[in-house]
């Protein structure tokens, strides 16, 4: 006897799904401090992953292999944070010698808009007075986050014990899977981890690779360019390059406004803005597509809802988690017919006929030329 299935109205299911998402940003939002360094170290597993393997490869028993991988990596990664740690310190001390050649870039710039602007000059605050607050809110902000950003890998620090578990149980929770599975979808459910875990360990390789890459071009550049702790903003310009789109512009924000404050002459942010436009085409042109590679096929316009979303949920960690976590569930769309819409809706698919690529570059100037 077949059951009648319940036909809801549209203003009921439009009603449910904004209910979900409303309840689901709250959980995130509530309990994130708990769930995002569990998806970091899922994430790290991953990077992990192929130096504890050859590791096991080479008759090391797998405790032991995963310790010495984790160990490695996050010797690299606490390394990395304590040095932009300590020389934001010494950049906060040095900000007092620095107010002078503030006030001085800061009160011709303003002079130069006033005048092109046609304002008074005489009327409005002091533009020292401004600057002096604006250091002091600076500073004050800078501190503050400083002591939360420590406290918080502190309190993350738990995530090295996270990364052991998901490299040493990697097997049980396949099989943990496939126990949850009907029997009939094994195929699928193999076909599904297989792409999951081959998407999410390529990505992360070379988003580490690519970042690490930047982060060599930035601090030569910015010595080059004479900008001081150049090694300090470099490291910061490329770690926020893990941020897909806007990550080069967030972490580029800081050396220009460092620039624009304590610069000598305009060709200092010149410069700047110069080497962030080089960096731009040389990571979205010729880093990502050749290293990370083809492998996240998502929509650009969904990968930037996706990061705006991540970021209002978890910040700055979910900006970076949201893009990985988008490309897993495309991957089940795209192998559950029932989902198939929703793959094809996050995906690439389906605007190949309007994509610009070199190719109808070349026959669109071929036909100008035979038209002439």
């Amino acid at each position: 006897m077949e059951q009648n299935k319940i036909q809801l109205p549209l203003i009921a299911k439009a009603t449910i799904l904004m209910l979900f998402w409303i309840l689901l940003f709250f959980v995130l939002t509530e309990i994130k401090n708990f769930l995002y360094p569990i998806f970091l170290a899922a994430l790290f597993s991953y990077l992990l992953y192929p130096l504890a393997k050859f590791l096991e490869k080479h008759k090391i028993p797998r405790v032991i292999a995963n310790l010495i991988s984790i160990v490695i990596g996050i010797a690299i990664i606490y390394g990395v944070v304590l040095f932009i740690y300590k020389n934001l310190q010494k950049f906060l001390i040095d900000i007092p010698t620095m107010e002078k050649q503030a006030i001085s870039n800061l009160t011709e710039l303003l002079n130069g808009l006033r005048e092109g602007l046609g304002i008074d000059t005489a009327s409005g605050t002091p533009v020292q007075d401004s600057v002096m607050n604006a250091i002091t809110s600076l500073k004050s902000g800078l501190s503050e986050y400083l002591s939360s950003t420590f406290h918080t890998f502190f309190a993350v620090f738990i995530m090295p014990v996270f990364i052991f578990f998901f490299l040493y149980k990697r097997n049980k929770i396949e099989r943990f899977i496939y126990m949850l599975t009907p029997k009939r979808n094994h195929e699928r459910t193999d076909r599904i981890l297989e792409r999951a875990n081959l998407v999410i360990m390529k990505y992360m390789t070379g988003i580490a690779v690519v970042v690490a890459i930047l982060a060599v071009l930035n601090s030569l550049g910015f010595m080059i360019i004479g900008l001081k702790y150049a090694v300090l903003w470099g490291l910061i310009a490329a770690m926020f390059s893990f941020i897909p789109y806007f990550g080069t512009f967030i972490g580029y924000s800081i050396p220009i406004l460092i620039a624009i404050l304590t610069g000598t002459s305009p060709h200092l942010v010149v410069s700047v803005v110069i080497q962030m436009i080089i960096v731009v085409f040389i990571e979205h042109n010729l880093l990502t597509p050749n290293i990370v590679g083809g492998y996240v096929r998502i929509s650009p316009f969904i990968i930037i809802l996706s990061v705006l979303f991540g970021g209002a949920v978890w910040g700055i960690p979910g900006m970076f988690l949201i893009v990985p976590i988008i490309a897993m569930a495309k991957i089940l769309c795209d192998e559950v017919p029932e989902l198939n819409a929703y793959g094809y809706l996050i995906g690439e698919e389906g605007t190949e006929e309007f994509s610009l690529s070199t190719g109808k570059v070349k026959e669109f100037f071929n036909f100008r030329k035979k038209k002439s």
